[in-house]
């Protein structure tokens, strides 16, 4: 198998300054919803490889083209700016596989899931909760976003539309850390969950009784986000020893 499968880009959203969305058609690539691929353009002349490639993860479910990538521009990154400027119609390469195993089919079924996101952290998320099998192992689905500034809450078509689509079962909570949100909780997951404010916000208890938690997004929230998990008596979830939390680093 090749190592890198030819596509187009469709077309792109610019959220914000730095925050970007991009469509690309490369149907030959197929994925389990969490999974992430390897976007990639050509280096330099005489650079010691040939692509240059960066893992994002898949936002659109994977019954539904085009594949679609949320990420945040690094000014002085060898390819996100470079994705960023790229109009339709323009080759980009992925990865031939997708992979990770950070999906909603690798962790056991439970009463609630609890999906924790920073940033784009939120796009696996969306691909997982846009996807019917996600449906089948939970009762209940929170979905968290934190974000510095109100103009980061991005995907509220999306996150409305799965809201339509699933009533009761879908609970979805914003988080604003900068500035004041009428619609949103302040500050950041860990304490939110230390002082009850996120359970408050959805009505649904935390634990390990009757929950499953995904974290995904910048390490800090990640490791501070265990932590007070841990305080509920809730541990990593591995495949030779099941527990309740799950992670992936990604922003």
């Amino acid at each position: 198998m090749a190592a890198w499968v030819e596509g187009r880009v469709q077309g792109r959203r610019q959220w914000t300054h730095d925050l970007f969305s991009l469509y690309v058609d490369a149907p030959e690539v197929t994925f389990v919803a969490g999974q992430f691929a390897r976007l990639a353009l050509p280096a330099a002349a005489g650079a010691a490889e040939a692509m240059i490639g960066r893992p994002y993860s898949f936002v659109n479910p994977p019954h539904v083209a085009p594949h679609e990538f949320y990420f945040i521009v690094v000014e002085e990154g060898p390819l996100s700016p470079r994705l960023a400027a790229l109009e339709a119609g323009a080759p980009i390469w992925l990865g031939a596989r997708a992979n990770g195993f950070f999906s909603a089919s690798e962790v056991p079924p439970s009463e609630v899931l609890w999906c924790l996101a920073t940033g784009t952290g939120i796009g696996p998320f969306l691909s997982m909760l846009r996807s019917p099998d996600t449906w089948d192992r939970f009762a209940h689905v929170v979905l968290t976003h934190a974000v510095r500034r109100a103009v980061e809450l991005t995907y509220r078509d999306a996150i409305a539309g799965i809201a339509a689509e699933r009533g009761d079962a879908f609970h979805y909570v914003p988080m604003v850390s900068r500035e004041a949100h009428p619609e949103a909780l302040a500050g950041r997951i860990p304490a939110a969950i230390d002082d009850g404010r996120l359970e408050a916000r959805v009505g649904i208890a935390l634990g390990a009784s009757n929950s499953h938690a995904m974290l995904c997004g910048n390490p800090a929230m990640v490791e501070d986000t265990q932590a007070a998990l841990a305080r509920r008596g809730m541990r990593r979830h591995r495949r030779r020893e099941p527990g309740h939390v799950t992670v992936e680093t990604y922003w």
